[in-house]
């Protein structure tokens, strides 16, 4: 589906002024005696670095574009003035003549610089990498003490005995005399399940008392 053309009123104006900087251009040229078709090509050429500079602006702002693009823009701007009734156009004095003899080869120094002139770098330039740092050799002047070896797993200690209660005198002496009253009427020592059959105390006690009375 075709897209309609719709009249801008930007576009239009640019279209007037173009023309009308075009025509104050030729009008200036022919005035400084170029006849024929180089007065034609005069504003061509003006416009032309102006396009030039311009887009070359767009691409990166660079000192030289600028500077192309305001000589061009004197230019034109020159013209239009100089045609406003400022200028008598049948009596053209020698420096504008100059200057407009020489403008071909000016503009021609200006396209060929701004067509061939390197595109400016808009990206920031990565950092440099900076010298590698030497490398530096670790050596130890003391020896390094030897790991602990791991220690033996001694035998566990043997259980302590258990304590012996202790006894009362008095029950040891009730125990004596029954070993003895024993002695005397069988001939033999008593011994210690005897004697603790004879007491009936818990066996902890009576294994005391025949300790302590030396019984078999």
């Amino acid at each position: 589906m075709s897209r309609s053309i719709r009249p801008d009123a930007v576009l239009i104006q640019a279209v007037i002024a173009g023309a009308l900087s075009f025509a104050h251009l030729h009008d200036l040229a022919a005035a400084a005696g170029q006849s024929g078709w180089k007065a034609w090509a005069y504003p061509v050429s003006v416009d032309l670095l102006l396009v030039a500079a311009w887009r070359r602006l767009r691409t990166g702002r660079d000192r030289s574009s600028w500077t192309w693009f305001a000589i061009a823009l004197c230019a034109s701007l020159g013209a239009n003035v100089a045609t406003a009734g400022l200028l008598d156009m049948d009596h053209v004095p020698a420096w504008l003549r100059i200057l407009v003899a020489g403008w071909p080869a000016l503009a021609f120094l200006g396209g060929t610089l701004l067509v061939h002139a390197p595109a400016p770098n808009t990206t920031d330039p990565e950092p440099e990498p900076g010298p590698a740092a030497p490398e530096v050799e670790m050596h130890r002047t003391d020896t390094p003490e030897p790991a602990p070896l791991p220690a033996a797993e001694l035998p566990a200690a043997p259980a302590a005995p258990a304590t012996a209660p202790a006894v009362p005198p008095a029950l040891l002496d009730h125990a004596r005399s029954i070993a003895d009253a024993h002695r005397n009427t069988t001939g033999e020592p008593i011994t210690a399940d005897a004697l603790t059959a004879r007491l009936g105390l818990p066996a902890s006690t009576c294994q005391a008392i025949a300790a302590q009375l030396q019984l078999a």
